[in-house]
């Protein structure tokens, strides 16, 4: 059963953080919680933008389709994450798909809200424009690894998962357990070359066995390879 957000809540992400008590009340006026399982599309390619939406649990992915149909995953998105925001505010079609990889409770708020109030105060379009500017960054390492060798890739989207779960918090969190397909998609591999990397790795103590998923057990290893501080 979803729970409907608080202002604290609200406030506790970054769009949103400077927002006024009045401000939250309308923005959470009319919000709906949802559930979502996993594999169901929550935001398609091409509709109309008719709200915004948080994740409050769960993991879903953003993708698009090259001209050939393969598929491409742009980005992991997880709790307290957005979606939807472009799309409301300039009142047009929305440029992904959005798919649950795990199941998801969200709360959809209303468009109208949101839109008045990005266009009426600059500090949330502020807000806004870092936002979009953080997740062109991530994008751009993204790409950036597809030169790189199986082992780094698929540790990278490891990484991400763990982070993406914790809220940007624990590299050693828990990772939902995925079908391999998707691992691949994210990583740009062939499945097989991920059910063997995934293999190796495990072999090599870099990642355990967890009942409800996986975990990185060796920072070191994602260190040498530049992808952790």
């Amino acid at each position: 059963m979803t729970t409907l957000l608080t202002a604290a809540e609200l406030r506790a992400l970054p769009l949103f953080a400077q927002v006024s008590d009045a401000q939250a009340e309308r923005l959470l006026t009319g919000q709906i919680g949802l559930e979502v399982a996993a594999e169901q599309v929550l935001l398609l390619e091409q509709d109309e933008g008719e709200g915004l939406v948080v994740i409050q649990s769960g993991l879903a992915k953003v993708r698009a389709f090259s001209a050939d149909g393969e598929e491409a995953v742009m980005a992991v998105l997880g709790p307290g994450d957005l979606m939807g925001e472009m799309a409301v505010l300039t009142a047009g079609l929305r440029n992904a798909d959005v798919v649950a990889l795990t199941p998801l409770t969200v709360v959809k708020l209303r468009a109208g809200a949101y839109r008045e109030l990005l266009l009426n105060d600059g500090a949330i379009s502020l807000a806004l424009a870092r936002l979009l500017a953080a997740r062109l960054m991530a994008l751009n390492r993204r790409f950036l690894l597809r030169g790189a060798d199986a082992t780094t890739r698929l540790l990278a989207v490891l990484l991400n998962l763990a982070l993406t779960s914790s809220r940007g918090q624990d590299p050693l969190a828990l990772i939902p357990p995925l079908p391999q397909r998707e691992l691949a998609a994210m990583a740009g591999l062939s499945r097989e070359t991920t059910s063997r990397t995934v293999t190796q790795l495990r072999e090599r103590g870099m990642v355990i066995g967890d009942p409800q998923g996986m975990r990185i057990a060796d920072l070191q290893c994602l260190r040498k390879r530049g992808l952790l501080a």
